[in-house]
């Protein structure tokens, strides 16, 4: 594998090394720069540094950043649910059951399999081999709105609003309970030391997450209600919501997946809002699907 070799002069002092190195790079998001500080791969006048490290005007700053990897996924013609599309993204309203990128055990029928068929070669790199243009993703059994890269500088600003806390992402859900009528969350979440497949409250290497909640309906028992994502951690509303009592229904892995018919979590993507790659702010917004109106019913 070959790598691009960059090499940059700090104008300024007082900046982070991470946060400077995104700004700098086009190929690389602030999550990416991270990584590759972490994998020794940026010298700071000849030495390593932390990515918390706080460059001095005239510091000499090389970064080898390896070649994207030859995508060897295949594209499938699988139709999808176009929202939204020009020529920096396209949203797509995902089904429930459909799993976003190849993993052990779904090497086919992904949304990205998809993508590569419905956008051809105009899919950001950013994010490697397995995850072509994929800023944000969505749980296999959640449904609802999910926006794609479809290069790099597309990639890279939609990550900085992600990041920034500016990008808009509301969720609806059933969850078990009476849910108080409002609030935030705000517990850290890391993986769980007991089930490496799980996120946890204060798990291994927790970071900060904060989700707000309003409560819009409640019935005998379960209550409707609407979460707003400040932060956007691995299950962060699955997980939040089972810490404080009332987990998602049909969550088979942080609640007691009931009702089974539901085939997991009661969990919709409903709103995105963002400054589009262009410049123009937009919100898009997905209706209740099937499944998510049929279980409004069931609790009535």
């Amino acid at each position: 594998m070959t790598t691009k070799k960059h090499t940059l002069t700090a104008e300024h002092g007082g900046e982070r090394l991470d946060v400077f190195l995104a700004e700098q790079i086009d190929e690389l998001t602030r999550s990416a720069a991270v990584l590759l500080i972490e994998q020794s791969g940026v010298f700071v006048n000849g030495l390593l540094k932390p990515k918390r490290y706080l460059l001095k005007q005239g510091d000499v700053i090389e970064a080898s950043i390896p070649s994207p990897k030859e995508v060897t996924l295949l594209p499938e013609n699988i139709s999808l649910d176009v929202v939204y599309e020009d020529s920096d993204v396209v949203i797509i309203n995902k089904p429930k059951g459909m799993v976003v990128h190849p993993a052990k055990g779904h090497e086919s029928g992904t949304l990205v399999n998809a993508l590569m068929f419905h956008c051809g070669e105009s899919l950001s790199g950013i994010n490697g081999e397995i995850r072509p243009g994929i800023v944000h993703r969505i749980d296999k059994d959640t449904s609802g709105l999910l926006i794609v890269a479809k290069n790099d500088a597309a990639h890279k600003s939609l990550a900085k609003q992600i990041s920034e806390h500016t990008f808009t992402r509301e969720y609806l859900a059933v969850v078990c309970g009476s849910m108080p009528d409002s609030g935030v969350i705000n517990a850290t979440i890391g993986r769980s030391q007991r089930d490496r497949k799980k996120m946890a409250v204060n798990g291994a290497a927790a970071r900060v997450a904060v989700t707000r909640y309003e409560t819009l309906e409640r019935y005998a028992k379960f209550s409707y209600v609407k979460f707003t994502l400040e932060t956007g951690r691995t299950h962060q509303i699955r997980v939040h919501s089972a810490h404080i009592g009332h987990p998602v229904a049909g969550d088979a892995v942080y609640g007691n997946g009931k009702p089974e018919w539901l085939g997991g979590q009661c969990l919709h993507a409903a709103k995105l809002g963002l400054l589009l790659p262009s410049g123009e702010y937009a919100e898009f917004t997905a209706p209740l699907p099937d499944y998510f109106q049929k279980m409004l019913k069931y609790i009535s």
